[in-house]
């Protein structure tokens, strides 16, 4: 974890990133089983907008997180937590009459049959932001602006703010926009598919999972995403094992705002890493990190995924969430790396060190 203190209020225009969402206080267990057999967690933080301003931070950029949190201790922990990455929270709110929200999770794959999630969420300081009571000048502050669809589900409040934050207006921050469908935090009679969609065709920068885009709308193939997605100047189609599709169009004009995809695209695709997997959680966060982080830094589309790629296993060797990602000049080589020597990369807890040798295969 860096250590690295909080930015102030005066340091927010300078953000490179400001990730607006819920984080909770998470439990993780203690060892593998149901939740009913657990015997004891430990505690964490987790969010998945949280965790990519946590990850950026430590990765060297000014990054800063606007949320709600309770009046109360896990609130209090949050803030401090996530503020030791570096983070700027001094756009976070405290809700004097609704608690932190918090959750506890089983050790398994998030897509395997036997994983357990049991949220404490509902009516948390999160879910009460909406357009009425969030801190617009520190969610337009950054260079780009981070949501996810999580957010979207938490609240009609909650969703109204996003409608309004993807919508086009002048001046605005890139929009980067995780798909993040969850269908277990949706409420009963919510068009969640429909909802993501809309949402995703007002961003910019669009962040989506093979396997989630056929659930949510039935959508097979990067091909046939990007069709049902051509509003965003950039689409990352993250397809698990086999890596990531990057679609990206010319932009229109030369700012930054709601560029939009005028021509032919360019489609690369990036193959992923072969990684020893200590836990598969956080994987994405740190995957849209690596690539927004590359990104703000002008790197090649090859080189944004391969980056995306690095986070995501930097991730995925630890227990929990959140780990101190790879020095930048390492990150550096290993994207550089020509593709043969790419395919050889095969990474393993404790890889990120400075002096732990990389294996190749």
């Amino acid at each position: 974890m860096s250590g690295t203190p909080a930015r102030t209020a005066a340091d927010a225009a300078t953000s490179d990133v400001v990730c607006l969402g819920e984080s909770m206080v998470t439990f993780l267990p203690s060892q593998p089983g149901r939740l009913a057999d657990v015997p004891s967690f430990v505690r964490g933080i987790g969010g998945a907008e949280s965790n990519v301003a946590c990850a950026l931070a430590a990765a060297g950029h000014r990054a800063a997180w606007v949320s709600r949190v309770g009046a109360d201790g896990f609130g209090d922990h949050l803030v401090a937590a996530i503020s030791a990455y570096g983070v700027d929270t001094s756009a976070v709110r405290r809700d004097p009459t609704r608690p932190t929200g918090i959750y506890f999770r089983t050790a398994t794959d998030r897509a395997a049959d036997v994983h357990e999630v049991a949220y404490y969420r509902a009516g948390s300081a999160a879910s009460a932001m909406s357009p009425a009571n969030v801190p617009y000048e520190a969610l337009l502050a950054g260079r780009v602006l981070h949501l996810s669809g999580i957010t979207a589900a938490l609240s009609a409040d909650c969703l109204a703010l996003l409608r309004e934050l993807t919508a086009p207006r002048p001046g605005r921050p890139l929009v980067s926009f995780d798909v993040n469908h969850r269908p277990g935090l949706w409420r009963d009679g919510d068009a969640s598919p429909d909802v993501l969609l809309d949402l995703a065709r007002g961003a910019d920068l669009v962040f989506v999972g093979e396997d989630e885009a056929e659930e949510a709308w039935g959508i097979s193939g990067a091909e046939a995403i990007r069709a049902a997605l051509p509003e965003p100047a950039v689409l990352v189609v993250k397809r698990g094992a086999e890596g990531a599709t990057v679609f990206s169009a010319p932009r229109r004009g030369t700012g930054p705002a709601h560029p939009g995809g005028t021509g032919t695209d360019t489609v690369t695709t990036v193959p992923a890493l072969r990684v020893d997997v200590v836990a598969p959680v956080g994987a994405g966060d740190a995957f849209a990190a690596g690539f927004l982080s590359a990104t703000l830094r002008g790197l090649p589309v090859r080189d944004r995924a391969r980056h995306g790629h690095l986070m995501a296993a930097a991730a995925l060797t630890v227990p929990g969430d959140l780990t101190d990602p790879p020095a930048r000049d390492r990150a550096d080589h290993l994207a550089a790396l020509d593709d043969v020597a790419w395919g050889r990369l095969r990474l393993g807890p404790g890889w990120t060190g400075d002096d732990t040798e990389v294996r190749s295969t």
